[in-house]
């Protein structure tokens, strides 16, 4: 057998190992990894499995074996390290336990639960002996012990017998109302769980974990202020507990306080400046103030510190692409999708559509995304009842019914459903901004609900309990998302639309709403759910907002009164080195031409003027657009422009859209993901598939036609008013809102 047939058997044992481990069927599973192991002796995977096997079965002896090989031979492997330190947990070797985890945490300081286990360690080996608060009766140190065993293999029930035996021989010990505490919680017992983290911060006030535990606690309860006073009190108790500085910093963000939990985050880094977490959040943080050179030494820092930390090279990549900063973008690339094709945490969704049109790998991130990060709760709140309603009732969930691109196109057809099928619930989870906009979308629901403030449960109950037959999602993994609202499983059926394009990656949404051009029969094994597709392209437009009828003048905007105007209005993330290299091929084609992009942070306009440079063009051809107070006004400006050439593998959405509706032709470039294909989506729908191209030299290739000949132009820009004045495109509000009801009935 050669080695590249010895790889295939193996990985196929292996596959086939996994899926009956996934299953429940260990027997199996523990067979085909013994038959792996003779393939290749030192198999991190397969004796991994057989590890975690052996520990679910309680044979934590065997398990020990297997799992020392593993930290043995992958040192890197962080996982294993924990692993390890459970299994030592359990056989009470409290020292070598505690090792493990710190190890665990070196090689990847965000690893999920690790913390968590550490904190536990500490406690159980204060316990024993070690400075608990208070002298603990023998027999509460057994208990305790075996509760955290017990806890640590996810049997929360059996393990809170225990801890009440050890509670009525010590109602005071610190350990025992902790972990009472995590019993609570992990059985969705958050008043519960509450009770018993103030007992054992009373207990034990200077311990700054009960503190942790409880300002967590308060926080899922929504009592976000209460939390926040309670993780101060947890850093007063240890000035330098860096995950109080870190949660608190992510509630504060919740609570749209961006500037404080900034503070907080500098505060945690001046006392720590290698500590990822901390680094992470700056980042996301100084990010969304658009300050992204900063924010890309915050993350390169961090990747310095923790090379492998989730995440990682896509933060790094995301701030980079923002600021239109193309360093080390090829191999970075690279890096990313060699990580999710391993099933690592390189990427997360939004990311990778910027950087690869690749529906396999997107599908793959997702999934690993959605996996870490928004778990089905193991109790759902539907339970396969059958509602009966004369009207069906549809709840729409979206942080953006206000000015917001996915507020104005939706708004027309909400306004537009048939009231009378049709029972509409608006739950906005996000912050009012007091627009027209968004009193509009207060009237257009039968019901509004304002989830500011409340907890996910809560919602989920809510919904449940207004027996919703349909919920739709519109955020899907974007800013002010809440897919943890959908993991309760609050209705029968739950869909994506509109916010995010592509798949969850989420076992519990049923349904993606998009269309036949978008995801071809012979692409929808790239996406998880079940795909609706409605007869145009699923974005929505809203008749109410139109260009104004005045068209202003080059000058206006610093463009040559003469000469080819290029337009690409998208956000500077989308733009990348292979498609800006045909940009500037472009402009040194096209004698008098120049390039017209929006301007949106300092950093980027920096970078793409140099990189004009680099291309053998002069800057002073790329002319940037401010941002215009109103979007009438910013339509009407398309006009000045002579063709609107796409970003690609993330095309323009609103923004090739928007274009189409002032009159100007887009060329675009279309690929095997979903936001590579909504260009092409709206020009089959205008009538100019024609426009749509499949290969960089086709894009070069048609764009340079569109510049160089005039009368082409002038045709599609006169095809583009006709179907226009004539109406046949964009379809009115009442014909989307009719196509989406006509789908609507078909889910049962």
């Amino acid at each position: 057998m050669n080695a590249r047939t010895n790889r295939n058997a193996l990985q196929a044992l292996l596959d086939k190992a996994i899926a009956h481990q996934h299953a429940g069927e260990n027997d199996e599973a523990k067979a085909l990894f013994a038959q792996a192991l003779k393939l290749d002796a030192n198999n991190a995977v397969a004796l991994y499995s057989l590890s975690a096997i052996a520990s679910t079965q309680g044979n934590f002896a065997e398990a020990l074996a297997h799992i020392e090989k593993v930290v043995t031979s992958s040192p890197k492997f962080a996982q294993a390290h924990l692993a390890y330190s459970v299994i030592l947990f359990n056989l009470g070797r409290m020292d070598e336990s505690l090792k493990a985890v710190q190890k665990a945490l070196k090689v990847e300081p965000t690893l999920p639960g690790a913390q968590a286990h550490l904190d536990t360690v500490r406690l159980a080996h204060a316990s024993n002996g070690g400075g608990n608060a208070s002298p603990s009766h023998p027999q509460v140190v057994t208990f305790n012990t075996q509760a955290i065993a017990l806890q640590g293999a996810g049997q929360h029930a059996q393990a809170e017998q225990l801890l009440r035996q050890a509670l009525a021989l010590d109602a005071n010990n610190f350990l025992t109302l902790y972990s009472l505490g995590v019993a609570r919680s992990a059985q969705m017992d958050s008043p519960g769980a509450l009770a018993f983290f103030s007992q054992a911060c009373e207990s034990s006030p200077h311990l700054p974990l009960g503190h942790f535990a409880k300002a967590k606690t308060l926080h899922d309860l929504g009592l976000a202020e209460d939390a926040l006073a309670v993780y101060d009190q947890a850093i007063a108790a240890d000035p330098h507990y860096m995950e109080a500085y870190t949660n608190k910093a992510a509630l504060l963000q919740a609570m749209n306080r961006h500037h404080d939990a900034l503070l907080c985050l500098t505060a945690a880094t001046d006392i720590n400046p290698d500590h990822v977490r901390a680094l992470e959040g700056q980042g996301q943080l100084l990010g969304q103030y658009k300050q992204y050179t900063l924010a890309t030494r915050a993350f390169a820092h961090a990747l310095q510190v923790a090379p492998d930390y989730a995440y990682g090279e896509g933060h790094l990549m995301g701030a980079r692409l923002s600021n239109c900063d193309w360093t080390d973008f090829e191999a970075s690339k690279a890096r990313i999708i060699a990580g999710i094709e391993d099933g690592k945490l390189t990427c997360g969704p939004l990311t990778i559509m910027a950087i690869t049109d690749d529906a396999a790998i997107i599908r793959k991130c997702a999934e690993l995304y959605a996996a870490d990060k928004y778990q089905a709760s193991p109790n759902p709140l539907w339970k396969g009842e059958t509602y009966q309603h004369r009207k069906k009732r549809v709840g729409f969930m979206s942080a953006d019914f206000r000015v917001h691109p996915v507020g104005y196109l939706l708004i027309g057809l909400i306004e537009q459903f048939d009231k009378s099928q049709f029972e509409l619930t608006g739950f906005f989870t996000g912050v009012s901004d007091n627009s027209d906009l968004w009193k509009r979308y207060r009237c257009a629901f039968d019901h509004y609900i304002d989830c500011h403030g409340m907890t996910s449960l809560d919602v989920a109950k809510l919904m449940r309990a207004m027996e919703i037959d349909v919920l739709i999602d519109l955020s899907g993994h974007t800013e002010g998302t809440r897919l943890d609202i959908l993991a309760h499983r609050p209705a029968p059926a739950q869909v994506t639309y509109l916010g995010f394009p592509g798949t969850l990656g989420l076992p519990y949404i049923d349904y993606l709403i998009s269309d036949p051009r978008i995801i071809p029969d012979e692409l929808e094994q790239h996406y998880g759910e079940k795909i609706l597709k409605l007869p145009h392209c699923y974005l929505p437009r809203d008749d109410s907002v139109v260009p104004s009828p005045e068209t202003p003048k080059r000058s206006d905007f610093g463009l040559p009164e003469e000469g080819v105007v290029f337009c690409s209005f998208n956000h500077d993330y989308k733009i990348n080195p292979p498609l800006f290299k045909v940009w500037m091929d472009l402009l040194k084609e096209v004698p008098g031409s120049v390039l017209w992009l929006m301007k949106l942070n300092e950093g980027a306009h920096t970078n793409l003027t140099q990189s004009a440079r680099d291309h053998g063009v002069d800057p002073e051809r790329i002319i940037f657009a401010s941002r215009l107070p109103r979007v009438e006004d910013h339509l009407a400006r398309y006009r000045l422009a002579d063709v609107f050439i796409d970003t690609f593998p993330y095309n323009g959405h609103t923004t090739a859209g928007d274009a189409l509706r002032a009159g100007l032709p887009v060329v675009s470039l279309c690929g095997g993901s979903f936001a590579s294909r909504v260009a092409a989506s709206l020009l089959h729908d205008v009538g100019m598939p024609e426009l749509a191209c499949y290969s960089y030299q086709e894009y070069h290739d048609k764009a340079l036609q569109m510049a160089t000949d005039e009368p082409v132009r002038t045709h599609y820009k006169g095809q583009l008013h006709i179907r226009m004045d004539e109406k046949v495109w964009p379809p009115e509000p009442k014909q989307q809102s009719t196509a989406l009801e006509q789908l609507l009935h078909t889910i049962k």
